[in-house]
């Protein structure tokens, strides 16, 4: 043990610069280590050197025309990667998945978690020069409050009764109940921190107010967002490329070639139909990381016939899950079960059953429904690569049960403002959260802007918000657990989601960019943050 404790103190002095390659090899050889592996170990830390420079091209799968940097309604992995790599928060969650202080040096709860107090990092300066202060992190969060905000996020702070300042460096926010979870809840993408104007405004659509690592310079709402470094950034280890091009491009095959053809470095959201292909390209590395992605289909309770809780009991038992896994993600991914949470989070309920396939079920509550005629679904590949032939297999299996599902093909430009969230059924993805307080706020609760299955009014429903309001406050454990358990069950059999897949995240990229030992998974891209943790080797 203190041999392997020495030889990572050496091979960390070795990258340090404190150290050269000889010397390393010099106390490996003392250490008792063989000099082939010495040689060898040599070479893997100075491989694992950050390098500084080069400009980072990256093809994202996402983007629409109808995008805005304005963090607060950003709603898909464009916009999202737009903000981690021009802004920081005040918790992160780290490469290694774990949760950490960010803008925030660092935070405590008080009042049985109905008080937390961010002490925030001194020195750090918003890309227009101006420093950060408590001033600046309040008029961020207050943009997200309010009746009238058009925050994505606003149920996240829905609790949140007051903010306060004690003095420049401190924040404190108050709220009505308690919740364990606040730190984890202020990672939000959408609450990236903003320079304030001094009266308590925030000019959303400025590109020089944020503090991370690269400053955007230029925008094309769906189609590329340009960065330069900082060249101030205040975590001195991060941030390595000189410049960073973010492309929108959406159609899998044109992302997928740019990066063979050496237009771009990293492309994600890979088709699982080319891995295999690409993968045996030299020049081309694969990287699949298993997370909270989940692919489903939304039914919205507020438009017909879907407020019908027999008929939404009959599409989820028409679906073919294995197949979908089988054929759309190519085992690339497990079946979903119609609850937004996986056993990668805390408190999940393994004693509900999978649901099957089961035509003769789905037949049965198709009948007591008493609808007949077409059932529109809304698909488009912008939902999530497959997106188009997953509608056209859950058709084929409807079929089986006696239920005509109607295909509608949509644009993908303009699909998340046009269709998902509006459309009575489509095809839809989450990245998931890391906590499952944190996913139901997003999406399921019925204070927020992303329900989008509009599930507010049924009496599970109204039973699922109050357990979830306990949970959030509860600091037992054998308690919160029973609630959450609750919560899923009552979403596994009143609501509208049919979570259908979780999928990896699949991406591929040039072999001349390298990371560090540890890649997140709680969104694509390390996080979305690879433009600050990555660099060419």
């Amino acid at each position: 043990m203190k041999k392997h404790i020495y030889l990572k103190s050496q091979a960390d002095k070795l990258t340090a610069g404190q150290i050269d390659r000889r010397q390393f090899i010099m106390s490996a050889l003392a250490a008792g280590v063989v000099l082939p592996t010495a040689m060898s170990m040599a070479g893997d830390a100075i491989a694992a050197t950050p390098n500084k420079g080069g400009l980072l091209r990256h093809a994202t799968g996402y983007g629409s025309t109808t995008d805005s940097i304005d963090p607060a309604t950003s709603n898909n992995g464009f916009s999202q990667n737009v903000i981690y790599t021009r802004g920081n928060h005040l918790t992160e969650i780290g490469a290694d998945g774990k949760l950490r202080p960010e803008l925030a040096e660092s935070f405590e709860p008080a009042d049985g978690a109905k008080k937390w107090i961010f002490n925030l990092r001194k020195g750090v300066t918003f890309h227009n020069g101006k420093t950060l202060t408590a001033d600046d992190v309040i008029a961020t969060f207050n943009i997200h409050r309010g009746k009238d905000t058009k925050s994505s996020a606003k149920a996240l702070v829905t609790a949140v009764t007051d903010i306060k300042k004690d003095g420049d460096n401190r924040v404190i926010f108050e709220m009505s109940e308690g919740n364990a979870d606040f730190p984890f809840l202020v990672s939000d993408y959408h609450f990236m921190i903003m320079a304030s104007d001094g009266s308590g405004a925030v000019d959303v659509t400025a590109m020089d107010n944020s503090t991370g690592g690269y400053q955007l310079t230029s925008y094309e709402a769906g189609v590329r967002a340009e960065f330069k470094n900082n060249g101030n950034y205040w975590k001195s280890d991060h941030a390595h490329f000189d410049a960073v091009s973010l492309l929108s491009v959406v159609d899998p095959t044109a992302r997928q070639s740019a990066l063979l053809n050496g237009d771009v470095d990293v492309a994600d959201n890979i088709d699982p139909k080319t891995v295999a292909l690409m993968a045996r390209v030299p020049i081309v590395e694969i990287l699949e990381t298993t997370g909270t992605q989940h692919y489903t289909f939304p039914m919205r309770l507020d438009v017909d016939p879907f407020g019908n809780a027999d008929l939404r009991m009959a599409l989820k038992l028409a679906i073919d899950r294995d197949e979908l896994v089988e054929k759309i993600l190519l085992g690339h991914g497990v079946a979903g079960n119609d609850i937004p949470v996986n056993p990668v989070m805390p408190f999940f309920n393994d004693q509900i059953a999978q649901r099957t396939f089961d035509p003769e079920k789905a037949a049965e509550h198709y009948k007591k429904s008493g609808h007949s005629g077409p059932i529109k679904l809304s698909v488009a590949d912008a939902a999530f690569s497959g997106a188009v032939d997953a509608g056209q297999l859950i058709a084929a299996s409807a079929k089986k049960a006696g239920i005509e599902i109607e295909l509608v093909k949509e644009p993908n430009d303009g699909y998340w403002s046009n269709v998902w969230n509006k459309k009575g059924w489509c095809a839809c993805y989450w990245g998931g959260r890391p906590t499952q307080d944190w996913m139901y706020s997003s999406a399921y609760t019925k204070d927020n802007n992303w329900n989008d299955t509009a599930w507010r009014d049924t009496a599970a429903a109204d039973r699922f918000n109050e357990v979830i309001v306990q949970a959030r406050a509860e600091t037992d454990e054998t308690r919160r657990q029973n609630q959450y358990f609750e919560a899923q069950q009552l979403l596994h059999d009143d609501g509208g989601a049919i979570v259908a897949m979780w999928a990896n995240y699949i991406l591929a990229h040039s072999k001349k960019l390298a990371h560090g030992p540890d890649v997140a998974a709680n969104w694509q891209n390390d996080g979305n943050k690879m433009s600050e943790r990555w660099w060419f080797s």
